[in-house]
């Protein structure tokens, strides 16, 4: 039976997450945000120390980079609190510090996850170390990921790529690019491959940095392929076509980093909850849990509302990793965890701006840097709109082609 409290053996990391963002991230975040484009040099000596954590096995493998389904059932009667828990727990803490950040950090990319999604054995320990970015947005594509045009075609040993992508966070800063491309358009969303492809390989090029409204601390890139040549092995699972099985392979990528995504909000919303109350409370308002809203003042009711709105977010989140970690099928949780949190995130982090007023709205406190970081959370990985349309395909048990 699933347990929605953090479990005994994470709160280890969980703390230590917290402490990180407390002092490492939160106190350059200002910075980096203003410095746009600039690389935060001091994640160097983060990344270095989580690495030397990880090889002690003591994370469980949290963090993007982690995320795996286990290859064998728990036990009758068992439940697992594994790797897919401790990084969304992780994640939430150091989002908490600051959301670009985090998604800066090395060896730490989305393309990290799916290519603990889908690559098999020995492609994860060839790729053991490498940061990689994930590219799927093209300029005519966006949440639609099974309509990409860049393409994917076999010479010998090699498969040619060819096609541009938009909005690749960390797309500049990775060593390499999971990018995703059809080997046959005529065959559709079977078809759709995802390739590892090293930033240094002839063909691709990193066109331009977007200036952005938040996460100014990441990069995001555009990446155009011209005649890019990938070995063969490079192609990330199996490069065979199962047109019964659709787009099954490529969507285990969004099971396993929709959660990330989620608990991305989930600490950024939290950051902006807990500064609220201390600034409420300077003001003189008194959130009392145990008396009912309606008995309060306004400013106190409506932080109790959004405290109960991040409180479903975030056990979503945690349904949504547990399952993953028991090898439950989670493609409706992910979504549902994703389309709740990112809502959530925009909706707190704006609602804070809003109780604190000029205080929310100056640069003094961080509250209008998180209501803008808080916005493309509910973006990227797929829109509020297509996890809304996912969620209902899932629950009328409707196809794609039934239910646009």
């Amino acid at each position: 039976m699933i347990n929605l409290e953090v479990p005994r053996k994470h709160a280890g990391l969980v703390d230590q997450a917290h402490q990180l963002a407390m002092n490492m991230l939160r106190p350059i975040s200002r910075k980096y945000d203003r410095a746009e484009h600039a690389y935060p040099k001091e994640l160097d000596m983060l990344a270095a120390l989580i690495d030397g954590v990880s090889e002690t096995g003591a994370t469980g493998g949290a963090g993007a980079g982690g995320v795996r389904r286990e290859s064998a059932p728990a036990g009758e009667g068992t439940v697992r609190n594994g790797a897919n828990l401790a990084s969304v727990l992780s994640i939430a803490e150091m989002c908490w510090g600051d959301t670009a950040l985090l998604l800066s950090m090395p060896r730490q990319g989305l393309g990290n996850s799916a290519i603990a999604s889908v690559a098999n054995e020995e492609q994860l320990e060839r790729y053991r170390g490498t940061w990689a970015a994930m590219a799927i947005t093209e300029p005519g594509t966006g949440s639609d990921s099974a309509s990409i045009t860049t393409t994917a075609v076999r010479d010998g040993d090699e498969y040619v790529i060819n096609g541009e992508k938009i909005y690749v966070t960390s797309g500049d800063r990775a060593d390499s690019v999971v990018v995703w491309a059809t080997l046959d358009k005529d065959l559709g969303r079977a078809a759709i491959k995802s390739f590892l492809v090293r930033k240094d390989n002839p063909g691709l090029k990193v066109e331009r940095l977007e200036h952005k409204l938040g996460i100014r601390a990441s990069d995001t890139a555009a990446i155009t392929f011209t005649d890019c040549r990938v070995p063969a092995e490079d192609l990330l699972g199996s490069p065979e076509i199962d047109t019964s099985s659709g787009f099954a392979g490529a969507m285990a990528t969004f099971d396993n980093t929709r959660p990330l995504v989620a608990a991305m909000a989930v600490g950024c919303a939290r950051a902006a909850l807990d500064l609220t109350r201390d600034l409420l409370e300077q003001a003189g308002v008194v959130i009392d849990h145990d008396r009912p809203a309606q008995s309060q003042s306004a400013a106190a009711a409506t932080f109790l509302r959004l405290e109960a709105d991040w409180e479903g977010a975030r056990l979503l989140m945690m349904q949504a990793a547990w399952m993953a970690d028991n090898r439950k099928p989670n493609s409706l949780e992910a979504s549902m965890a994703k389309a709740k949190a990112g809502r959530v995130g925009s909706d707190v982090t704006l609602s804070c701006v809003q109780l604190c007023g000029t205080l929310g709205y100056s640069e003094a406190e961080l509250l209008e840097k998180w209501a803008r970081d808080s916005k493309i959370l509910d973006i990227f990985e797929g829109t509020q709109q297509i996890q809304q349309l996912i969620v209902a395909r899932r629950v009328l048990g409707l196809t794609s082609a039934e239910l646009r």
